[in-house]
Order: C-alpha cells, then sequence, then structure tokens
C-alpha cells in the first residue's frame, strides 16, 4: 500500500502532541474523544458539529477562536477520514464542472487556487499542543517560522485535481494571502509536493493592509483586466471567494480552524 506523505507527515507530528488510540488501523490515528463518542459532540453547551456547519457556511463570521470544548472534535475531525472524503467531494464537484466546459484554447482560461488549507496543509502545525487545532489565539511570529520550513504537505485531493485541470488546459494561479517575501519557499514547497507549474504566483505584498477580500476581489480584477477569465475559484477561507471578480463557479474546501476576513 503506498502511504501518502500528507498523512504521514501529519501523524508524525500528532503523535508527539497526542494520546493516540494504539491499534487504530487507518493512516490517520483517530484522537480519543475527552468525554464522548464521535456522535453529537455536545460539549459544555456547545455542540461541535453544528458550530462547524455554522462556520463551513459562513453563518458565524468574525470568530477568532475554534471553542476549546471543541478541540478534540476538530483534531477528530481534520485528522480523520471525513475530512479527507469532504476534501474528495469538494474536488470531485469542481472537476465534474471543470470537464464539461469548452475552453477557449487561447491561454486565457484560468483556475484560481488559494494555497493555504487549499493546496498546501499546515496540519502538521495546527496539531501541534501550542496551537491546538486553532483553540489558541494565532502567533504570527510561530506561523511564519512555519511556512519557512517549507514542508507543508500537499493536501491530496487539491493536488489531484490540480493535476486534472492542467491536463484539461487550465492556466493555473495560486492567489494567497501569504507575504512576499516568503516567494521562494514557497516556490519550492508547491513544486517539491507536486505542483509543478502555473501561469502566476501572486503573493501579498508587505506593505498591503488591505483585508483578504479586498486584497484578493483587487487581485483578481486585475487577472480580468489583463484578458484572463476565472472559470473557477476555490479556496478554504470564505474571503477567498466573495467580493468582485470572483469568477464563473467558486468552491470551498473545509477549514474549521480559523476564520479570516
Amino acid at each position: 500500500m503506498k502511504v501518502s506523505p500528507f498523512f504521514f507527515l501529519v501523524t508524525i507530528f500528532v503523535a508527539t502532541n497526542y494520546s493516540l488510540a494504539e491499534s487504530a488501523p487507518s493512516l490517520i490515528h483517530m484522537l480519543r474523544p475527552r468525554t464522548i463518542g464521535a456522535g453529537d459532540h455536545h460539549l459544555a453547551g456547545v455542540n461541535c458539529q453544528s458550530w462547524r456547519l455554522a462556520v463551513e457556511t459562513n453563518n458565524i463570521v468574525g470568530w477568532k477562536l475554534v471553542p476549546e470544548v471543541c478541540e478534540e472534535y476538530i483534531g477528530n475531525y481534520m485528522l480523520g477520514k471525513q475530512y479527507r472524503e469532504d476534501c474528495n467531494a469538494v474536488a470531485a464537484a469542481a472537476y465534474q464542472y471543470a470537464k464539461n466546459l469548452t475552453l477557449v484554447g487561447d491561454g486565457k482560461d484560468v483556475w484560481v487556487f488559494d494555497i493555504d488549507e487549499t493546496t498546501l496543509s499546515n496540519l502538521p502545525y495546527y496539531a501541534r499542543s501550542d496551537v491546538a487545532f486553532g483553540v489558541v489565539a494565532y502567533n504570527d511570529t510561530k506561523f511564519n517560522e512555519w511556512i519557512a520550513e517549507g514542508t507543508a504537505p500537499a493536501i491530496p485531493a487539491s493536488l489531484k485535481l490540480y493535476k486534472k485541470l492542467v491536463s484539461l488546459g487550465f492556466k493555473i494561479v495560486f492567489l494567497s494571502g501569504t507575504r512576499e517575501t516568503f516567494r521562494e519557499i514557497r516556490i519550492s514547497n508547491l513544486k517539491n509536493v507536486g505542483y509543478h507549474t502555473w501561469e502566476k504566483l501572486i503573493l501579498k505584498p508587505v506593505s498591503d493592509s488591505s483585508t483578504a477580500v479586498e486584497y484578493k476581489s483587487r487581485e483578481r480584477k486585475n487577472l480580468e483586466e489583463a484578458g484572463h477569465r476565472i472559470i473557477g475559484n476555490m479556496g478554504d477561507q470564505w474571503s477567498d471567494l466573495i467580493g468582485t471578480n470572483v469568477g464563473n463557479r467558486a468552491f470551498k474546501v473545509p477549514d474549521p480552524m480559523y476564520y479570516i476576513s
């Protein structure tokens, strides 16, 4: 059986921070729930499944932290089978849409991908005990140190979709809130895990203080004004997908660990 580097890497990181079920058969060991099984996870007045649904559907906005009582539920979700299946479902829907299109063939039909939690996974970082799947407040210094390592694994479903889109003739644009100072690291990381070609890699200038919605709307507008047609747009944050010049279709990748406005 071929072991995915994504799952192997995450397992190594998580094993140092959590007590894992020794006999779990899956490549990603399921975390032991603190109080109850994998049912409704209603803990201390917070139904964690309902909370996750609400943040994924953008019904809860502006939230800062994952509720502390939901740490192990979110950990179970992100490291378990359901997250992988949810990512697969998003990628399958995107491919079903893309494969039925007739591209113009002039090299201007583009598919926009976000990077963090869309094409690359920061789970090895978020599974650390000092981050706790988003329960602990975001630390810019620590996160940038992780990005600087350049070792983020690919999200398997997104990588498979990327390869299929390239074979269909789409031009790929990566549009990320990652700062421009990390360009070379991001290029190396993307290529090392299988994203070998793209039309543009757009990163945020260090001096840019605009919100994610403002920044990404502006960059998508620039793409369209340059003659590109945004056929698909994929991200893990609603701020990747709303605003202006959002493209013909948007696809939301699951991510209940953090919120970016």
